[in-house]
């Protein structure tokens, strides 16, 4: 039985979600502000966290860095706002997806779901191959990625958007096949979570990011 973390500062939010995660099967621990959800990780093992953002004593930003320097689970952050400073700093923290309220619980699930399985299969799914193209090298069975020897920090979904453009270098990908294969559902959301994901690549790509094509109207492709 899989076990989440909600962290929430309004109990009706955390209900909410207890409600559906319970009927989903899971088992839910509940936490009113990230200091107590950061003893909760201490003492705890969870498999993913719903973290609010503005909440009081410690927001949510505050408590995934601090979360992530030893845990490193899966993270959806809830909030109010959506602008894209917000999505940016969360996706930069390390988060896996950023859902804004109001929002559908059934909708949350189903990302929740998605997430676990793609964590899962992610890890379990080990190859023995290394790309190398000039200055950059990827080892897939460590999941690592290098730049001039230096080792460029990802994301779980940096890494995998990199790796699955290219695995099909100089394939167009619609934004529509990159959202249901890197997220693992059929996305229904604000498909701006893409576009923040990917200007966060390009960035930590560093000379490699210009190989990454926008095609207008259509999504990205890879190429040398």
């Amino acid at each position: 039985m899989s076990k989440i973390l909600i962290v929430d500062d309004e109990i009706n939010i955390r209900e909410l979600i207890k409600k559906y995660a319970t009927f989903e099967g899971y088992q839910v621990c509940e936490a009113v502000d990230g200091i107590e959800a950061i003893e909760k990780c201490k003492n705890e093992e969870f498999d993913i966290i719903i973290m609010d953002v503005m909440m009081p004593e410690l927001d949510g930003f505050s408590a995934v860095k601090e979360i992530r320097k030893t845990k490193n689970i899966p993270i959806i952050m809830l909030s109010a706002r959506g602008e894209e400073y917000d999505r940016l700093h969360g996706f930069d923290l390390g988060i896996d997806d950023y859902v804004v309220k109001p929002f559908s619980p059934k909708e949350l699930m189903m990302r929740i779901n998605a997430i676990l399985t793609r964590y899962r299969s992610s890890y379990s799914n080990i190859t023995n191959n290394v790309y190398v193209y000039d200055t950059l090298r990827i080892e897939y069975d460590a999941r690592l990625v290098y730049i001039n020897e230096e080792r460029v920090e990802m994301t779980p979904k940096e890494y995998e958007l990199l790796t699955y453009l290219i695995k099909n270098e100089n394939v167009a990908i619609t934004r529509e096949e990159l959202l249901s294969k890197v997220w693992g559902y059929d996305f229904y959301g604000d498909d701006r979570t893409l576009d923040t994901h990917m200007k966060l690549l390009r960035k930590k790509l560093g000379e490699y990011g210009k190989n990454i094509v926008t095609l207008r109207g259509v999504g990205y492709r890879f190429e040398k």
